[in-house]
């Protein structure tokens, strides 16, 4: 995790342009003994190289490998502009982090931040916060909405169960062990009965007691009835927010088309994960695609400069290009999103999977790998 001094935020700045902006971060970098003075103007060419802007609002100008010797100390200036800069291309700057680096310690930073502002009421947050300490508890994270929770813990496959009772029961242990409920949820949940969906598919929730969203899954080995219906599969959902949305869409396609049935035939929990989750079995996904890896040869990783690059590479081809870093967590981005393969965190050595699916996949992937091993613009280790 980076550090991040009250020092060094700076609240309802004011500029009247993008390059004045830039002027006021780095004079900052320079009053905090981060940079020296001649910093400011690799800032400056930077953003001739590539815009610097990451998304919802956030834009994080920082220096050239040719003024890397400027830099003294790694660290940071944040700047919050109220009414907004405009950074080019229609895109309005309400966040400007200045970014001083000597290696790629800045990654941890841009990890972080590609987390956090993907939500993009923190990123809305964030442009009206009235104090450092709450930009600072913004920035890091301190209030991010927890990521919605199911996984293997959550779901249990042809459980040997026999009464809705002890359906329930299983799904509140498992919600309660990862501790996304309160006992005012688990005593709402015992007391009321469940809805029935339809297809043998039961909904257990509460609408008190939900401390984060969660979804515990059980299916049944042997088929009972409870109120004369038939029990195949119980969904007990802690509902805190949206999150749950995408599951229960799919849940509604799955009964509209009558595919229960083929879904209890699912015997991995995993795929069976990924396909509530909306996400295509990696197998499937494999066989419908061309998969490849690469080797980041960029000396400071996959930093802004190489990320534009090879996002506006993937853009060139009408294919679903997907990114993974497998020397991190390797949970495929979407290779269209500059904020998204920034937080891949990618390391020079590290290892990059890309997926392509479509009519020009096998162009993309040559034109990709054929980027990434020239070193996407810069030079190469």
């Amino acid at each position: 995790m980076f550090n991040l001094s009250l020092n060094d935020i700076h609240i309802g700045a004011t500029a009247p342009n993008k390059q004045n902006a830039i002027e006021l971060v780095a004079a900052a970098l320079t009053e905090a003994g981060y940079v020296k003075n001649g910093y400011v103007q690799g800032m400056l060419e930077r953003e001739h190289q590539a815009p610097t802007f990451l998304g919802n609002g956030i834009a994080i100008p920082h220096g050239t490998t040719d003024t890397r010797a400027q830099v003294l100390n790694t660290g940071f200036a944040v700047f919050q502009f109220p009414q907004g800069i405009d950074w080019g291309d229609g895109q309005t700057a309400y966040i400007v982090i200045g970014i001083a680096a000597q290696s790629d310690e800045h990654l941890a930073l841009l990890r972080q931040l590609t987390h956090v502002i993907s939500d993009e009421n923190i990123a809305q947050a964030m442009a009206k916060a009235g104090s450092a300490e709450e930009l600072k508890s913004l920035l890091m994270g301190d209030n991010q909405v927890q990521p919605l929770k199911f996984d293997d813990s959550t779901v249990i496959l042809n459980t040997n169960v026999d009464n809705m009772n002890a359906l329930k029961l299983q799904n509140i242990v498992n919600l309660q062990n990862i501790q996304v409920i309160s006992t005012d949820f688990i005593t709402r949940v015992l007391t009321e009965a469940p809805i029935y969906l339809g297809q043998g598919v039961w909904l257990s929730d509460s609408v008190v007691g939900n401390i984060h969203s969660a979804i515990a899954l059980s299916t049944v080995k042997h088929q009972f009835s409870y109120q004369d219906k038939p029990v195949k599969i119980l969904i007990t959902i802690s509902y805190a927010n949206n999150q749950v949305d995408t599951f229960l869409s799919i849940i509604s396609q799955l009964l509209q088309h009558k595919k229960i049935d083929d879904l209890l035939k699912i015997d991995n929990v995993n795929n069976l994960i990924s396909l509530f989750s909306g996400q295509p079995d990696e197998s499937e996904s494999a066989e419908r695609g061309i998969t490849e890896e690469f080797i980041v040869r960029n000396p400071h990783g996959l930093h802004t400069r190489p990320s534009t690059l090879l996002v506006s590479t993937i853009k060139k081809f009408e294919s679903t290009i997907t990114v993974s870093n497998l020397d991190a967590a390797a949970t495929p981005v979407n290779g269209r999103s500059l904020m998204k393969m920034v937080s891949l965190g990618a390391k020079c050595g590290h290892r990059l999977r890309i997926h392509a699916e479509g009519t020009d996949a096998q162009e993309a992937i040559s034109a990709i790998g054929a980027a990434i091993n020239a070193g996407l613009g810069e030079e190469i280790a």
